[in-house]
């Protein structure tokens, strides 16, 4: 069983997502709407996961500009805008139903802001 109170279950998840964006986003005929999901799901992961480095509790929560915030009150300060952090949580949901059409600039957006987080929170949890 894995160790929901180590950081880095939570960073082998967020990889999980991680890959599968970038694998949905270099199909011959891309998956715009989960590459979204995927991206956010990998950008909120790495989030928890900073926060479970701390021992820091959070909510079962999407918003991404939530966690980002609890994990500024820690000290880690995420180098990224919070209107970036709004607009890819909101893929947590509205992508997993009919409703919105996106586009490939949306998934390839999506994507970028989860590679920020990542990349901020590999480096930050001494990961490569």
């Amino acid at each position: 069983m894995n160790d929901p109170d180590d950081p880095f279950v939570w960073v082998e998840y967020a990889e999980q997502d991680f890959v599968a964006a970038r694998s949905l986003l270099r199909r011959k005929k891309p998956l715009v709407s989960i590459a979204c999901f995927h991206a956010q799901q990998c950008a909120e992961k790495y989030l928890k996961s900073l926060l479970i480095a701390r021992k820091r509790d959070f909510p079962k929560t999407h918003d991404l500009q939530k966690l980002s915030d609890l994990c500024s009150s820690e000290g880690i300060l995420i180098p990224i805008d919070a209107d970036l952090l709004d607009s890819l949580s909101y893929f947590a949901a509205q992508t997993r139903y009919p409703g919105d059409i996106l586009t490939m600039e949306d998934a390839q957006e999506s994507f970028k802001i989860a590679r920020i987080v990542r990349r901020f929170a590999r480096k930050f949890l001494g990961l490569r």
